[in-house]
């Protein structure tokens, strides 16, 4: 795969325009969902979504069917819809099919993104865990995926650790292609500016946001970091 392999993908007009950074500009936040988002949550998406900022929204709810995950998929999709950030959904290609997602994230175990790509049409964004793998990562832009995803970085309570990447990982994929890259694991305010400047295009984020007091301003406290 050489650098030229996805400016296809680079171009698609609407969503992927705003999902994917042109060149290596500056970098996106990329909200992940807690466990739990029925109740309060939908309100809680939309206020931190009001302020702006956020360029994806990737649900990921485990151990729940998917037709009560479709149910509880359908305000979260429409507040996103509403902001211009783009709604995926963590492991089930179906499911985002059923529901209509702008994308699908899968794990190394989840499928085949070729399979994703046939089900879900091209303009879907399709993303894939990569661990702290260069080779995953390399099969991962063969296969025609939109983004990869590397980490763990730091220590996270959200999923189990069992790769720990290293900032430069980013700087050596950045260098040699123009696929965007997402760095996850641990992520706050406090040590994401250092991934961004090692190439990070985006900054996948769950527990800083969700388990503050106040998720809209953590969301805000990003903000800078994201400038190259």
């Amino acid at each position: 795969m050489n650098e030229n392999d996805h400016d296809d993908d680079l171009s698609v007009e609407g969503f992927a325009e705003r999902f994917v950074p042109q060149g290596r500009g500056d970098a996106g936040l990329y909200l992940i969902s807690p466990q739990e988002v029925g109740g309060a949550f939908p309100d809680r998406l939309r206020s931190v979504l009001d302020g702006g900022g956020v360029a994806a929204f990737q649900l990921r709810v485990k151990g729940v069917d998917q037709h009560a995950l479709a149910k509880l998929a359908e305000p979260l999709q429409a507040i996103c819809a509403e902001h211009g950030t783009a709604f995926i959904v963590n492991d089930d290609m179906s499911l985002a099919k059923r529901i209509g997602a702008d994308g699908v994230h899968l794990g190394q175990d989840d499928g085949d993104p070729r399979e994703a790509r046939a089900l879900l049409g091209p303009q879907a964004q399709i993303g894939v865990t990569c661990h702290d793998s260069r080779h995953l990562a390399m099969e991962a832009g063969e296969a025609g995926v939109d983004y990869v995803a590397f980490g763990a970085f730091f220590p996270t309570t959200t999923k189990t650790v069992k790769h720990v990447a290293e900032p430069s990982l980013l700087s050596w994929w950045g260098t040699l292609f123009e696929l965007p890259c997402v760095a996850v694991g641990g992520i706050t305010p406090e040590n994401g500016g250092a991934l961004v400047q090692a190439g990070a295009d985006f900054l996948a984020v769950s527990g800083a946001v969700w388990n503050a007091q106040d998720p809209a301003a953590v969301v805000a406290a990003f903000q800078p970091l994201l400038k190259r």
